[in-house]
């Protein structure tokens, strides 16, 4: 006989209880958890899970006998997001993209398939907004509307339904917090819903060889709103970033099992939608004429290529007890930890300094290869000498003083001769076997070695 399931779930984390309690034991919210009913079980039955990884039937197999031929991928219209995609869309994938609201997220996604209209079945499915709102913005975006299908539901039974009927090889999901599933009870939004309706689809996608882009929404901190298990379902997760007071936008893939994870594609949100950006090193070295104390040049690798981003320090002498240490697009704790290094290392003492540290752009700069580009900003600030202007400078801080090399160093200086730089300090075990024509490398061992090469 078939019952009712019920479960006690948190709406941050999505931890499961087997009852009600006041504060979550995952992530130590309160008031988090609540009652929801999974619906009804019915013994023996295991159909509705079944195929989800795409084949239907249960057979054992050794890896020899599997067929390993690639799945041929197909291009999106947009270098940038093929680029972080891993080259491009593959069939049966899915797909999410998150931001913040005003992102672009429904914008990207509404360009890319009016392009891929003309040349495939596709078909969008918008939850949030009406019909008429979507053609709207497509006209006013100046798209090609006449080839684009599009559907108005929130049903995921539905959904899969009509697209057994048209077919489509590509399909959006806008968005996956308004669906829902009628064997769960819960509101839509809610984390048995999400994580259902996510799991449905997946299972389609796969089932049926139908790429699928979900597009989630972010809580107050930035992260993916629903449970963590709907980052793990699917096979690719990508966030748009971008702050209102800046038309540049970057996506970075945080999860990809079709290529390389922390690729970076560069977008500009302009009257006519979204426009990428071939070469982002040019935007983020807009730099002013006379070159300022404190203002340096630094190589950071972003997933398959190297980014020039322009790293600017602030030290000013401090009237508070507890000197300020603030840094904008990088790690405090690293910031804190270098300034220690210094210290022990290079002799200069910052206690009763402030210090300010900012990544011109909004870039979010997460390797190790800024330390040597920090320490030589905030040490050109403190002794108020600009640094010269097409100096570039990558390495690794160790504790100990030394300079460790970094990954891809001579692609690194390749793409700095490309912009006109003619001087770079880099770690000893990055300095190229052979002269490169037109720069000048200085290659350090110790960071008392790069402060003396300033």
């Amino acid at each position: 006989m078939a019952k009712n399931k019920t479960a006690y779930v948190c709406s941050e984390c999505g931890a499961a209880f087997s009852r009600w309690q006041g504060q979550c034991g995952e992530c130590k919210e309160w008031n988090t958890i609540t009652e929801v009913r999974l619906g009804t079980a019915t013994p023996g039955t295991g159909a509705r899970y079944g195929g989800y990884a795409g084949a239907v039937g249960s057979k054992v197999q050794t890896l020899a006998e599997i067929a390993t031929t690639e799945i041929p991928r197909f291009s999106s219209g947009f270098k940038e997001l093929d680029r972080v995609l891993g080259g491009g869309v593959v069939p049966g994938s899915a797909v999410l993209i998150g931001g913040s609201p005003g992102a672009g997220k429904s914008t990207l996604l509404l360009q890319t398939m009016c392009g891929l209209a003309e040349r495939m079945k596709t078909l969008y499915v918008t939850g949030e907004e009406s019909l008429q709102q979507v053609a709207m913005r497509a006209n006013r975006l100046g798209l090609p509307t006449d080839k684009l299908r599009m559907l108005s539901e929130t049903s995921v039974e539905q959904i899969c339904l009509i697209a057994q009927q048209e077919q489509p090889q590509l399909m959006v999901i806008d968005s996956i917090q308004v669906m829902h599933v009628a064997d769960v009870q819960s509101a839509p939004g809610s984390v048995s819903q999400v994580r259902e309706s996510a799991a449905l689809l997946t299972r389609y996608a796969k089932q049926n060889h139908v790429a699928i882009f979900m597009v989630g929404h972010v809580t107050k901190d930035g992260t993916l709103a629903g449970p963590k298990v709907l980052e793990h379902c699917i096979d690719c997760s990508i966030m748009l970033d971008g702050g209102h007071d800046s038309r540049f936008r970057t996506l970075r893939s945080h999860k990809n099992r079709f290529g390389a994870v922390n690729e970076l594609g560069v977008f500009a949100m302009t009257g006519q939608g979204m426009r990428e950006v071939s070469n982002p090193s040019a935007i983020f070295l807009n730099r002013g004429e006379e070159q300022a104390p404190g203002s340096i040049v630094m190589v950071i690798w972003e997933g398959t290529r190297p980014l020039l981003v322009e790293l600017q320090a602030l030290v000013d002498y401090s009237q508070l007890s507890n000197p300020r240490r603030v840094a904008v697009g990088m790690d405090h704790n690293r910031l804190a930890m270098l300034l220690a290094v210094l210290h022990r290392h290079g002799g200069l003492q910052m206690a009763d300094q402030d210090v300010f540290i900012n990544v011109v752009g909004g870039v979010k700069v997460e390797e190790t290869s800024a330390d040597l580009a920090l320490l030589l900003a905030m040490v050109s600030s403190f002794r108020d000498q600009a640094l010269p202007k097409d100096l570039v400078v990558f390495g690794e801080v160790g504790l100990s003083g030394e300079i460790r090399p970094v990954p891809s160093g001579q692609e690194r200086l390749q793409e700095a001769v490309k912009h006109g730089f003619r001087r770079a300090i880099v770690p000893f075990a990055n300095a190229p076997k052979h002269p490169i024509e037109g720069m000048e490398v200085v290659p350090v061992k110790k960071l008392a070695d790069a402060l003396e090469a300033l």
